[in-house]
């Protein structure tokens, strides 16, 4: 294991190919990745009626531990679930207040601006969240945007650039290439 720890949130309704897509991509780069529950519900029915089982309940997550990377899929109503709750709010502040990296992808962007995170820093989204996010942030329409300790994407189709920019980030280049190899994914540079 290469010692660095994620955390991919989800909630009824997550996008499972963007969660399952960066858990996938960041295991194969040995970063202990926790598959977490919002709700307390042990398995997660996603946004396409596929079930994911959690490795833990949030609160059991964050007992004790902090995480390299705090990671949310988009899908709905996963994104609004992230949104409106208050233990996500608490851990995202938690985690741009230790400069620790926070990513999201899809119309999980908007649960950031919910909870005031990284506001006036270059991020992207799904389309259709574009016009809820331009007034508190430089929207770029690129695949992957990433600002400091901040990472998002665009959407499904994305979530393999968008789960080598973390690896890159919290590992280095040659890592994130190797695992792009190996995926035989050679639109990663």
């Amino acid at each position: 294991m290469s010692g660095k720890k994620a955390m991919v949130l989800l909630a009824d309704g997550s996008e499972e190919m963007e969660a399952v897509i960066t858990a996938d991509i960041l295991r194969r780069a040995k970063i202990a990745v926790t598959l977490t529950s919002i709700t307390g519900n042990e398995i997660i029915k996603c946004s396409r009626d596929i079930k994911i089982s959690a490795d833990a309940k949030l609160l059991d997550a964050i007992q004790n531990q902090k995480y390299d990377a705090v990671i949310l899929p988009g899908g709905m109503p996963g994104s609004k679930t992230f949104a409106s709750s208050e233990k996500v709010g608490k851990l995202l502040k938690q985690q741009e207040a230790e400069d620790r990296l926070i990513a999201a992808i899809c119309a999980a962007p908007t649960a950031l601006k919910a909870h005031g995170i990284a506001k006036g820093k270059k991020i992207t989204s799904y389309p259709l969240m574009k016009d809820q996010l331009t007034d508190d942030y430089t929207y770029i329409e690129d695949k992957v945007v990433v600002d400091g300790n901040l990472i998002t994407s665009r959407g499904p189709a994305t979530a393999f650039a968008f789960g080598l920019a973390i690896v890159e980030k919290l590992l280095n280049k040659e890592v994130a290439l190797s695992v792009a190899e190996g995926l035989l994914y050679d639109d990663y540079n």
